[in-house]
């Protein structure tokens, strides 16, 4: 993710990458990971560092650069999440194989986040809110 908080969020709250990879249950090197953007974080791992710590999406991902508006998120729904998806691509005039092409998936994976067979990742939903200017709320609500 272009611009992630992670780092910043981490050193706020006065923890090391060790501390963090523990309560996530992860090695430091794998939290090293995603504040470089080496990888990123998995979407049940960023909506758990956002509940634990009131830091809203937007603002961990860099698609805020404020955070003002965090919301604690108590589910992730698949199949809801690919109904918002499918009702956004709708909206927006898209087809699938444009999406996936955004997020540089295949189309099959993006119709499996669609159909609520797969729960989007954090890069793909990162990638359609910074083209399309949404919120990451907007999807996962």
């Amino acid at each position: 993710m272009l611009d992630n908080n992670i780092k910043f969020c981490r050193e706020e709250l006065e923890m090391t990458q060790d501390e963090l990879g523990f309560i996530f249950g992860v090695s430091r090197k794998t939290v090293a990971g995603w504040e470089n953007n080496h990888d990123t974080m998995p979407l049940p791992k960023l909506v758990k560092f956002s509940n634990l710590y009131q830091y809203s999406l937007d603002y961990i991902t860099g698609l805020s650069r404020s955070n003002d508006n965090f919301k604690k998120v108590d589910k992730l729904d698949k199949k809801k999440i690919g109904l918002n998806l499918k009702e956004l691509r709708m909206k927006l005039g898209l087809t699938q194989q444009q999406i996936a092409d955004e997020c540089m998936i295949t189309q099959a994976t993006y119709s499996g986040y669609e159909t609520g067979k797969f729960l989007i990742t954090s890069l793909a939903l990162y990638t359609i809110c910074y083209n399309h200017k949404l919120s990451i709320y907007s999807i996962i609500k």
